[in-house]
């Protein structure tokens, strides 16, 4: 069977796509809890996959299970420290801690493998998580990278194009990088120019 092309992975814009591509990561996996939450807190934080998959429980709950409301950890790929803002996705993260208790899942890592609870989702299997969803939904742009690249589309569409604030986000050193990773393309730089009234 010939492997399917993927395109380059780009956020997810449109709501209803996006509510889909949710519910797909939910409801058609085994550990479909565990999957959304993944996908959610990347989309809430904007980190980039290595890091939300090497994430430790301790490091986002308190010894009784209570969740805190800043993680400190140390980016990857920048080594930079970074301070992620867990407010936003509060009641996924406290629906993920009961999941795991009702299946009497223990690990010190947050995501923990289904085949091995002492070891971490990697980003391999994470990106056959998303490879099926995409599958599933007939979307050929999904890949690891789909959530942190959302989670910075939508900051930008909200906070009314503030592309600062999205460098600051992602970690960028100028905002040609920050555009290209938007997915703002000619076309969509056109329409959006299109609906300014210069006056």
């Amino acid at each position: 069977m010939a492997k399917r092309q993927t395109t380059n992975v780009q956020p997810i814009k449109d709501s209803n796509v996006l509510r889909q591509v949710q519910d797909t990561l939910l409801d058609s996996f085994k550990a479909g809890r565990r999957n959304y939450t993944i996908f959610q807190l990347g989309k809430a934080t904007l980190l980039r996959v290595s890091d939300v998959l090497s994430l430790e429980y301790s490091d986002v709950f308190t010894a009784d299970g209570v969740l805190k409301e800043r993680a400190y950890i140390r980016d990857q790929k920048t080594g930079k420290p970074n301070t992620l803002y867990l407010k936003p996705i509060e009641k996924d993260l406290y629906l993920y801690k009961e999941w795991l208790d009702d299946n009497g899942i223990k690990s010190q890592w947050l995501f923990p493998s289904s085949s091995d609870w002492n070891s971490p989702v990697t980003r391999k299997q994470y990106y056959k998580i998303m490879q099926k969803t995409g599958d599933l939904l007939g979307i050929n742009y999904l890949g690891t990278h789909t959530m942190r690249k959302t989670g910075a589309y939508r900051v930008y569409e909200q906070t009314n194009y503030n592309i600062g604030f999205v460098m600051k986000l992602l970690n960028h050193s100028d905002q040609k990088s920050t555009l290209s990773y938007l997915g703002l393309d000619e076309v969509q730089k056109e329409e959006l120019l299109d609906t300014i009234n210069f006056g």
